[in-house]
């Protein structure tokens, strides 16, 4: 980007003058892009909430078991979210801006074309993630847990190996659909999904004698039923028709090109979601390691519960801006994300109130211990701010993937969490004695700074030049696909 596209980046507003008539932006274009990103967003937030469900349900179904069993199973899903999920996640995410700028350029047929190569990648990639989750518990050994709960979630893990491989292609298909503001098939399958994911835990956990491991196959069989219906919707549904023609060995060629977007995006995503993981380990060489581990676990998973909702919007956000820049409409593509902005700085400010207005009686959903409750009303006014922060950062990660900008967002999370966010929460925590609070504000920094560098970024962007690498992207890939036919 030279000095010239800068300037004119910085003087363009993020959204345009609003005006009745004229040249300017009218009030309806507005109104009818809310329209289009709740559409997409309600249906995406709702399918976020249900997947994170899965996991919670087994986990609450061991926990019928007993301390040990509970233990086990909660250490072998934070071991799978770090070393395969959140990778999985990740590298589908490159299906965001190729799925996504095909789609608005028309392209249909290449959606499938992309959605297999990415299977065919993703599934490659799940046979090492594998062989690490059936050895869960001597690595955790090796990383210093306890042995005995080492044991359970090693076990618990092997039993989950099954479910790696549909939860790739389940990204694969989401992704897939998403792009085409396909959404309510989603939310569909996996609310029936996840109804039946009770009844086979139940099954499998307290009739079958399998324990806590019949919970980790639970979440495999739940896995590849959602796979199994979102299979069969694309291949009967008439709205597939165009961007599902069946498989192709088309799907082999221009695997590099792919894998230059996934693994940045895999880097992006994780760098994210470890730096949190990174917390409650750091959290638990504090003093009083229980009370600080507990209190930041509670706060966690608030965060990861109202989160669904920005992440939602970032979903919308990646779906709108993709098409538009598929389709040659910079200007359109700019409005989307200017909007979305608005809208999760709204969402983040009222979520953010009643966290703050109700900080003083959340604790007690999950302890009866006074000092857990106090020190969770606490955190929880630094967790309200995050949240806001942490909204406006998914939209401009959503904008970054549907512009293709995975590797500057990987640079951006590395600098913003490990350079910056982690060594402040650190030094907080362990030097000036802050504890937990010093960890989440270094978290929160972290935070800004991903925010603020994102923003830079988007704030800097020539969008008819975004538009215009968009139609080549889409070219290029057509023109591989010709070669090979």
């Amino acid at each position: 980007m030279d000095r010239e596209e800068q300037k004119q980046g910085l003087e363009s507003p993020l959204i345009p003058d609003v005006t009745e008539s004229g040249g300017g932006l009218k009030k309806d274009e507005i109104f009818t892009e809310v329209k289009k990103q709740l559409r997409l967003a309600g249906p995406i937030v709702s399918v976020n909430l249900l997947l994170y469900s899965l996991q919670l349900i087994s986990v609450m179904f061991v926990g019928h078991l007993g301390e040990l069993p509970l233990s086990g199973a909660s250490m072998a899903t934070s071991f799978a979210s770090v070393t395969g999920f959140s990778l999985l996640v990740g590298m589908a995410s490159a299906l965001d801006t190729f799925c996504g700028q095909s789609y608005g350029a028309g392209q249909y047929h290449m959606l499938g074309i992309h959605k297999q190569r990415a299977m065919f990648v993703i599934l490659l990639a799940c046979i090492p993630l594998a062989c690490i989750w059936v050895n869960a518990g001597h690595i955790l050994v090796f990383l210093g847990q306890d042995p005995e709960i080492s044991a359970e979630a090693g076990a618990y893990a092997r039993f989950m190996v099954p479910s790696i491989f549909a939860y790739g292609l389940l990204q694969c298909h989401a992704r897939f659909l998403q792009t085409q503001n396909n959404v309510v098939p989603m939310m569909l399958s996996t609310g029936c999904t996840t109804l039946l994911h009770i009844l086979i835990c139940w099954v499998l956990v307290f009739k079958s004698g399998l324990g806590n491991k019949g919970a980790a196959l639970a979440n495999a069989i739940s896995y590849w039923i959602n796979v199994i219906l979102l299979a069969i919707y694309v291949r009967v549904s008439p709205s597939c028709k165009r961007t599902w023609t069946g498989f192709s060995k088309e799907a082999l060629q221009d695997i590099p090109k792919f894998l230059r977007l996934a693994i940045p995006s895999a880097l992006m995503i994780c760098l994210e979601i470890w730096s949190f993981e990174m917390m409650v380990l750091l959290a638990g060489l504090l003093p009083n390691p229980q009370l600080e581990t507990s209190v930041l676990s509670i706060c966690l998973n608030t965060c990861a519960m109202v989160y669904m909702i920005p992440l939602g919007l970032s979903g919308a956000t990646s779906v709108r801006v993709s098409n538009e820049l598929g389709a040659g409409r910079p200007q359109a593509a700019r409005l989307a994300l200017g909007i979305a902005v608005g809208m999760v700085t709204i969402e983040g400010i009222l979520l953010a109130t009643v966290m703050i207005l109700g900080r003083n009686i959340w604790g007690y959903c999950y302890s009866k211990e006074e000092k857990v409750v106090r020190y969770v009303g606490q955190i929880l006014v630094i967790t309200a701010l995050s949240h806001i922060l942490d909204g406006i950062q998914s939209v401009l990660s959503g904008a970054a993937r549907g512009c293709g900008w995975q590797k500057i967002g990987a640079f951006v999370n590395l600098g913003a969490y490990y350079l910056i966010g982690i060594p402040l929460g650190i030094v907080l925590a362990f030097v000036c004695h802050v504890g937990g609070k010093g960890l989440w504000m270094g978290i929160t920094v972290a935070l800004f700074a991903q925010a603020l560098f994102l923003l830079i970024v988007t704030l800097c962007t020539n969008w008819e030049k975004e538009a215009k690498k968009a139609s080549e992207r889409v070219h290029d890939s057509m023109t591989s696909v010709e070669r090979s036919s």
